[in-house]
């Protein structure tokens, strides 16, 4: 290995050291600082043990009681950025099963929030003691506002200019000119020593007035492989609900299905109604998505899931195909999460695909996009294989 520039060679063997712990010291050296020796028994607090909290050779560890757990969580939070106590916080519950983290209050106000927390809280929200709900639902708000400051804007913009933009006018503002449409109409007055055309006619842009155009219905799958989906589109739900060019409803469903969209003027509310974990009736839950749909050629269909249906398939994708005839728009979202790419049932996905109904994965930074892109009845299969 080379060393990277800027970085001596007793730094470069230090950071080895710290990443392979206490067995590497013969061949890299000990640790000479305070800090450095801090560091090393907070990563192995968590990484010197097997999964399930068993031992290996160190016999230090967060241990079982409180006081110990709330040091061990200002330690990494002294010593690393907010993103890496991310990381290590969510190793710690998932190694050491430290649910008692989610527990108590005094350490649910230590702990980093983050969107992976929150589907921890999620699925514990069961057995999450009455003490300490109200802090957990602070936690699960502070990511939601975050969420929320990072899409509503992009979101509703996107929105707007797509049900605005579908609209056409003859006498248009000059903010509104559709300058491709322009030229089109106009290649007639082309005026070749000029190099010029005249437009004689101008197209525009529409403004639509401020009534219900199309109903949006989000299917979410609260499976525990999708923790993070279920949060951002919770969130994306309570911002198309807040929209009034929009009918918005909300759907989860494991095998059983629960119309949460009374619930979407908070988005919290939409969290802590959801129960992750558990089977998956896709069908069921298309079923009675199927029911809310009044005007198909003015509905579009979101399903988001993995696809592992523990129903029956067939009649799964002889809805899906039914939707889609009927006038619906239908697209299925095999994530919505920051997560990397998704475990999906890839042979459902394929049958999807062969009905003309899109399957990919899709970044909340890139939603808004495909909302846009949707409402305009643009060509998402060509739009999901440009953004994979």
């Amino acid at each position: 290995m080379t060393t990277p520039q800027g970085i001596t060679e007793e730094a470069r063997l230090r950071r080895w050291r710290l990443v392979l712990g206490s067995a590497a010291e013969p061949a890299l050296g000990g640790l000479g600082t305070a800090d450095d020796k801090a560091i090393d028994k907070a990563l192995g607090a968590v990484y010197d043990t097997g999964a399930g909290g068993s031992r290996g050779d160190r016999a230090g560890g967060l241990g079982g009681s409180a006081p110990r757990v709330a040091r061990w969580l200002g330690d990494i939070r002294t010593y690393f950025p907010s993103t890496v106590v991310e990381v290590v916080q969510r190793d710690a519950v998932e190694r050491l099963n430290l649910t008692q983290l989610l527990l108590e209050p005094e350490l649910m106000e230590a702990v980093e929030p983050d969107v992976h927390l929150v589907g921890t809280l999620l699925s514990l929200n069961r057995v999450i003691p009455e003490t300490t709900k109200a802090t957990a639902r602070m936690v699960v708000s502070k990511v939601v506002e975050e969420i929320e400051r990072r899409i509503a804007t992009k979101t509703a913009a996107a929105v707007s200019g797509a049900l605005n933009r579908s609209a056409r006018t003859s006498r248009p503002k000059p903010r509104d000119i559709d300058f491709d449409r322009t030229i089109r109409k106009n290649l007639a007055n082309y005026l070749p020593e000029q190099r010029t055309i005249i437009a004689e006619r101008l197209v525009g842009y529409g403004r639509r007035a401020q009534t219900v155009h199309r109903d949006v219905i989000l299917a979410i799958d609260q499976s525990g492989s999708m923790a993070s989906s279920v949060v951002y589109s919770s969130v994306f739900g309570a911002v198309l609900a807040s929209m009034r060019s929009l009918r918005t409803s909300l759907v989860v469903f494991d095998t059983e299905v629960v119309d949460l969209t009374e619930k979407l003027a908070d988005p919290v509310d939409v969290l802590f109604g959801t129960q992750l974990g558990g089977g998956t009736y896709i069908n069921r839950a298309i079923a009675y998505c199927q029911t809310l749909i009044t005007r198909p050629a003015d509905s579009l269909f979101f399903l988001i899931s993995d696809l592992y249906e523990g129903g029956v398939r067939e009649e799964m994708l002889r809805r899906v195909h039914a939707m889609k005839e009927s006038g619906v728009q239908v697209v299925v979202l095999l994530a919505l999460s920051d997560d990397g790419a998704p475990s999906y049932d890839r042979e459902n996905a394929a049958a999807l695909a062969a009905l003309g109904v899109p399957a990919f994965a899709c970044t909340p930074d890139r939603f808004p996009d495909l909302l846009a892109q949707a409402l305009n009845r643009g060509d998402l299969m060509h739009w999901g294989d440009e953004n994979r």
